[in-house]
Protein backbone atom coordinates (compact mmCIF):
# COMPACT_ATOMS: atom_id res chain seq x y z
CA UNK A 1 0.00 0.00 0.00
CA UNK A 2 0.97 3.76 -0.60
CA UNK A 3 1.05 6.65 1.56
CA UNK A 4 0.99 4.51 4.52
CA UNK A 5 3.92 5.12 7.04
CA UNK A 6 5.65 1.72 8.20
CA UNK A 7 6.10 1.76 12.09
CA UNK A 8 7.99 -0.70 14.18
CA UNK A 9 11.52 -2.82 13.73
CA UNK A 10 11.59 -1.83 9.96
CA UNK A 11 11.48 1.77 10.67
CA UNK A 12 14.20 1.46 13.25
CA UNK A 13 16.34 -0.31 10.93
CA UNK A 14 15.70 2.93 8.09
CA UNK A 15 16.33 5.37 10.80
CA UNK A 16 19.90 3.53 11.67
CA UNK A 17 19.24 1.96 14.38
CA UNK A 18 18.70 -1.19 15.73
CA UNK A 19 15.63 -2.46 17.51
CA UNK A 20 15.81 -2.79 21.43
CA UNK A 21 13.80 -5.10 23.62
CA UNK A 22 12.17 -4.25 26.51
CA UNK A 23 13.70 -2.03 28.83
CA UNK A 24 14.25 -3.04 32.27
CA UNK A 25 15.06 -0.59 34.75
CA UNK A 26 17.07 -1.84 37.93
CA UNK A 27 17.98 -0.80 41.46
CA UNK A 28 20.54 -1.94 43.78
CA UNK A 29 20.96 -1.59 47.40
CA UNK A 30 24.63 -2.40 48.20
CA UNK A 31 24.79 -2.27 52.39
CA UNK A 32 27.72 -3.88 54.39
CA UNK A 33 26.33 -7.47 54.24
CA UNK A 34 24.38 -8.15 51.54
CA UNK A 35 23.76 -6.74 48.13
CA UNK A 36 20.02 -6.93 46.99
CA UNK A 37 19.26 -6.14 43.08
CA UNK A 38 15.68 -5.82 42.19
CA UNK A 39 14.52 -4.86 38.36
CA UNK A 40 11.79 -4.43 36.63
CA UNK A 41 10.68 -4.78 32.40
CA UNK A 42 8.48 -2.24 30.93
CA UNK A 43 6.08 -4.75 30.67
CA UNK A 44 5.46 -5.61 34.37
CA UNK A 45 7.91 -8.63 35.08
CA UNK A 46 10.03 -8.09 38.03
CA UNK A 47 13.21 -10.28 39.19
CA UNK A 48 15.33 -9.85 42.60
CA UNK A 49 18.81 -11.69 43.52
CA UNK A 50 20.76 -11.26 46.71
CA UNK A 51 24.09 -11.45 46.81
CA UNK A 52 27.05 -11.54 49.23
CA UNK A 53 28.49 -8.03 50.11
CA UNK A 54 31.45 -7.13 48.16
CA UNK A 55 34.58 -4.64 48.60
CA UNK A 56 32.67 -0.83 46.84
CA UNK A 57 35.57 -1.67 43.55
CA UNK A 58 34.03 -5.32 42.94
CA UNK A 59 30.50 -3.82 42.81
CA UNK A 60 30.91 -3.58 38.69
CA UNK A 61 31.91 -7.21 38.54
CA UNK A 62 28.57 -8.45 40.94
CA UNK A 63 26.42 -6.40 39.15
CA UNK A 64 27.91 -7.68 35.55
CA UNK A 65 27.34 -11.44 37.31
CA UNK A 66 23.91 -10.49 37.57
CA UNK A 67 23.18 -9.35 34.20
CA UNK A 68 24.42 -12.11 32.85
CA UNK A 69 22.32 -14.29 35.34
CA UNK A 70 19.68 -12.80 34.03
CA UNK A 71 20.22 -12.54 30.60
CA UNK A 72 20.30 -8.86 30.13
CA UNK A 73 22.71 -6.67 28.04
CA UNK A 74 23.70 -3.46 28.85
CA UNK A 75 21.63 -2.25 25.73
CA UNK A 76 18.30 -3.25 27.28
CA UNK A 77 19.09 -1.69 30.73
CA UNK A 78 17.37 1.61 30.36
CA UNK A 79 18.20 2.86 33.83
CA UNK A 80 20.81 1.72 36.65
CA UNK A 81 20.63 3.11 40.17
CA UNK A 82 22.75 2.23 43.01
CA UNK A 83 22.16 2.89 46.44
CA UNK A 84 25.84 2.12 48.36
CA UNK A 85 28.53 3.02 50.99
CA UNK A 86 30.66 5.54 50.41
CA UNK A 87 28.95 8.25 48.38
CA UNK A 88 28.51 11.47 50.13
CA UNK A 89 29.60 14.07 48.27
CA UNK A 90 29.99 14.79 44.47
CA UNK A 91 33.01 13.54 43.20
CA UNK A 92 32.68 10.21 45.23
CA UNK A 93 29.38 9.62 43.07
CA UNK A 94 31.39 10.52 40.08
CA UNK A 95 33.47 8.21 40.47
CA UNK A 96 31.06 5.52 41.53
CA UNK A 97 28.77 6.20 38.07
CA UNK A 98 31.95 6.22 36.09
CA UNK A 99 32.51 2.20 36.89
CA UNK A 100 29.09 1.51 36.04
CA UNK A 101 28.39 3.72 33.24
CA UNK A 102 29.21 0.56 30.50
CA UNK A 103 25.90 -1.52 32.74
CA UNK A 104 23.17 0.70 31.36
CA UNK A 105 22.14 3.24 29.21
CA UNK A 106 21.86 5.93 32.42
CA UNK A 107 23.46 5.22 36.14
CA UNK A 108 22.48 6.83 39.55
CA UNK A 109 24.35 6.59 42.18
CA UNK A 110 23.57 7.62 45.62
CA UNK A 111 24.35 6.48 49.52
CA UNK A 112 22.16 3.29 50.65
CA UNK A 113 21.45 5.75 53.49
CA UNK A 114 19.74 8.17 51.00
CA UNK A 115 17.56 4.90 49.74
CA UNK A 116 16.26 3.85 52.88
CA UNK A 117 15.03 7.59 54.06
CA UNK A 118 13.03 7.84 50.97
CA UNK A 119 11.96 4.10 51.08
CA UNK A 120 10.77 5.00 55.40
CA UNK A 121 9.29 8.62 54.29
CA UNK A 122 9.02 8.68 50.71
CA UNK A 123 10.43 11.87 50.63
CA UNK A 124 8.83 13.84 53.35
CA UNK A 125 10.42 14.80 56.54
CA UNK A 126 11.39 12.74 59.56
CA UNK A 127 14.70 11.08 61.32
CA UNK A 128 15.75 8.14 60.05
CA UNK A 129 17.82 5.71 62.22
CA UNK A 130 20.16 2.79 60.41
CA UNK A 131 22.07 0.24 62.48
CA UNK A 132 22.92 -3.28 60.63
CA UNK A 133 26.93 -3.83 60.08
CA UNK A 134 27.33 0.05 60.66
CA UNK A 135 25.34 2.95 62.20
CA UNK A 136 24.07 6.40 61.25
CA UNK A 137 20.98 8.71 61.50
CA UNK A 138 19.73 11.14 58.73
CA UNK A 139 17.30 13.32 58.42
CA UNK A 140 14.85 15.54 56.15
CA UNK A 141 13.17 18.64 57.10
CA UNK A 142 10.59 17.86 54.05
CA UNK A 143 12.31 21.45 52.31
CA UNK A 144 15.57 20.62 50.78
CA UNK A 145 17.38 20.00 54.42
CA UNK A 146 19.52 17.24 54.98
CA UNK A 147 21.39 16.42 58.30
CA UNK A 148 23.12 13.41 59.20
CA UNK A 149 24.92 11.96 62.25
CA UNK A 150 27.18 9.19 62.77
CA UNK A 151 28.11 6.77 58.98
CA UNK A 152 32.01 7.55 60.06
CA UNK A 153 32.94 3.87 59.53
CA UNK A 154 33.84 1.27 62.15
CA UNK A 155 37.54 3.05 62.55
CA UNK A 156 35.62 6.13 63.58
CA UNK A 157 32.46 5.69 64.14
CA UNK A 158 29.59 3.29 64.40
CA UNK A 159 28.27 4.09 67.65
CA UNK A 160 25.74 1.43 68.17
CA UNK A 161 26.13 -0.81 65.45
CA UNK A 162 26.21 -4.55 65.11
CA UNK A 163 30.10 -4.08 64.57
CA UNK A 164 29.66 -1.91 67.77
CA UNK A 165 28.46 -4.42 69.97
CA UNK A 166 30.32 -7.33 68.76
CA UNK A 167 33.35 -5.05 69.93
CA UNK A 168 32.27 -4.40 73.29
CA UNK A 169 31.39 -7.67 73.87
CA UNK A 170 34.50 -9.47 72.51
CA UNK A 171 36.63 -6.81 74.19
CA UNK A 172 34.89 -8.25 77.70
CA UNK A 173 35.49 -11.83 76.38
CA UNK A 174 39.21 -10.71 76.39
CA UNK A 175 39.24 -9.26 79.85
CA UNK A 176 38.12 -12.58 80.96
CA UNK A 177 41.09 -14.39 79.14
CA UNK A 178 40.06 -15.06 75.54
CA UNK A 179 42.49 -12.76 74.78
CA UNK A 180 44.22 -14.71 72.04
CA UNK A 181 41.01 -16.34 70.09
CA UNK A 182 39.39 -12.56 70.03
CA UNK A 183 42.48 -11.43 68.42
CA UNK A 184 42.98 -13.51 65.77
CA UNK A 185 39.25 -12.78 65.00
CA UNK A 186 40.64 -9.10 65.05
CA UNK A 187 43.08 -9.60 62.56
CA UNK A 188 41.37 -11.56 60.12
CA UNK A 189 40.61 -10.47 56.38
CA UNK A 190 36.81 -10.02 56.81
CA UNK A 191 36.76 -8.59 60.79
CA UNK A 192 34.63 -5.84 60.36
CA UNK A 193 31.88 -8.67 59.27
CA UNK A 194 32.63 -11.79 61.90
CA UNK A 195 32.80 -8.87 64.94
CA UNK A 196 29.36 -7.73 63.62
CA UNK A 197 28.38 -11.14 63.45
CA UNK A 198 28.65 -11.59 66.88
CA UNK A 199 25.87 -9.04 67.77
CA UNK A 200 22.99 -11.34 67.47
CA UNK A 201 24.37 -13.51 69.82
CA UNK A 202 24.62 -10.94 72.53
CA UNK A 203 21.18 -9.46 71.74
CA UNK A 204 19.72 -12.94 72.41
CA UNK A 205 21.66 -13.24 75.89
CA UNK A 206 20.37 -9.87 76.47
CA UNK A 207 17.08 -11.19 76.47
CA UNK A 208 17.61 -14.04 77.94
CA UNK A 209 19.31 -11.80 81.45
CA UNK A 210 22.94 -11.93 80.72
CA UNK A 211 23.99 -8.87 82.88
CA UNK A 212 26.94 -7.75 80.34
CA UNK A 213 25.12 -8.67 77.42
CA UNK A 214 21.98 -6.65 78.57
CA UNK A 215 24.85 -3.21 79.43
CA UNK A 216 25.92 -3.57 75.90
CA UNK A 217 22.66 -3.87 74.73
CA UNK A 218 21.03 -0.93 76.38
CA UNK A 219 24.58 1.04 75.54
CA UNK A 220 23.66 1.08 72.21
CA UNK A 221 20.22 1.63 72.15
CA UNK A 222 21.37 4.77 74.11
CA UNK A 223 24.03 5.48 71.75
CA UNK A 224 22.03 5.23 68.19
CA UNK A 225 19.28 7.91 70.09
CA UNK A 226 21.80 9.98 70.26
CA UNK A 227 22.04 10.27 66.80
CA UNK A 228 18.72 10.77 65.95
CA UNK A 229 18.55 13.12 68.82
CA UNK A 230 21.55 15.34 66.91
CA UNK A 231 19.91 14.98 63.64
CA UNK A 232 16.53 16.54 65.34
CA UNK A 233 17.86 19.13 67.01
CA UNK A 234 19.96 20.55 63.81
CA UNK A 235 16.58 20.18 61.45
CA UNK A 236 14.44 21.85 64.37
CA UNK A 237 11.69 19.29 63.61
CA UNK A 238 7.92 20.31 65.22
CA UNK A 239 7.22 17.86 68.10
CA UNK A 240 6.41 14.84 67.58
CA UNK A 241 9.64 13.74 65.21
CA UNK A 242 8.31 11.33 62.76
CA UNK A 243 11.24 8.52 63.06
CA UNK A 244 11.60 5.49 61.33
CA UNK A 245 13.99 2.76 61.01
CA UNK A 246 16.58 0.03 58.38
CA UNK A 247 19.31 -2.01 59.38
CA UNK A 248 19.14 -5.76 60.73
CA UNK A 249 19.24 -4.78 64.36
CA UNK A 250 16.31 -1.76 64.17
CA UNK A 251 14.54 -4.32 62.82
CA UNK A 252 14.49 -6.41 65.87
CA UNK A 253 11.32 -4.91 67.47
CA UNK A 254 12.38 -5.44 71.15
CA UNK A 255 15.87 -4.03 70.67
CA UNK A 256 14.32 -0.47 68.79
CA UNK A 257 11.79 -0.42 71.00
CA UNK A 258 14.97 0.29 73.43
CA UNK A 259 16.20 2.87 71.06
CA UNK A 260 12.63 4.73 71.12
CA UNK A 261 12.82 4.77 74.61
CA UNK A 262 15.80 6.29 75.31
CA UNK A 263 15.01 9.31 72.67
CA UNK A 264 12.32 9.80 74.50
CA UNK A 265 14.12 10.12 77.63
CA UNK A 266 16.89 12.63 76.00
CA UNK A 267 14.74 14.22 73.16
CA UNK A 268 11.92 15.81 71.57
CA UNK A 269 8.26 13.71 71.84
CA UNK A 270 8.69 11.20 68.71
CA UNK A 271 5.79 9.47 66.30
CA UNK A 272 7.29 5.96 64.76
CA UNK A 273 6.27 4.51 61.70
CA UNK A 274 7.07 1.73 60.21
CA UNK A 275 9.13 2.02 57.13
CA UNK A 276 6.72 2.62 53.74
CA UNK A 277 9.25 0.77 51.46
CA UNK A 278 12.82 -0.77 51.49
CA UNK A 279 15.42 0.77 49.79
CA UNK A 280 15.94 -1.64 47.04
CA UNK A 281 12.82 -0.85 46.48
CA UNK A 282 13.00 3.15 47.03
CA UNK A 283 15.86 2.43 44.58
CA UNK A 284 14.34 0.41 41.71
CA UNK A 285 11.64 3.39 41.42
CA UNK A 286 14.00 6.31 41.05
CA UNK A 287 15.35 4.06 38.18
CA UNK A 288 11.77 3.67 36.55
CA UNK A 289 11.60 7.70 36.72
CA UNK A 290 15.01 7.71 35.40
CA UNK A 291 14.39 5.74 32.85
CA UNK A 292 11.26 7.35 31.49
CA UNK A 293 13.55 10.30 30.74
CA UNK A 294 11.61 12.36 33.58
CA UNK A 295 14.52 14.63 35.88
CA UNK A 296 13.98 12.81 39.81
CA UNK A 297 14.05 15.08 42.21
CA UNK A 298 17.42 15.38 43.70
CA UNK A 299 17.65 13.20 46.74
CA UNK A 300 20.89 14.36 47.99
CA UNK A 301 21.81 17.84 49.13
CA UNK A 302 25.72 18.50 50.53
CA UNK A 303 25.52 16.46 53.46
Amino acid sequence: MTGVKRTGARSERQRGRRPVAASWAVGVDAGGTWVRLRARQAGGRVLALTLSAAPARDLPRLISGAWRRWRLRPATVSALVVATRGVWTASERRAATAGLSPLARRVRVISDVEAAHRGAFGGGPGVLVLAGTGSIALGHDGHGRWERAGGLGPLLGDEGSAFWIGRQWLAALARRGDAAKVRRLALAPDAVARVAAAAPRVLGLARRGNREARSISAAAQEELARLGIEVARELRLTSPVPVSWAGSLMGQAQFRAGVWRALRRRGPAIAPRPPREDAVTAALELAVHLGEARRPGELTRRL
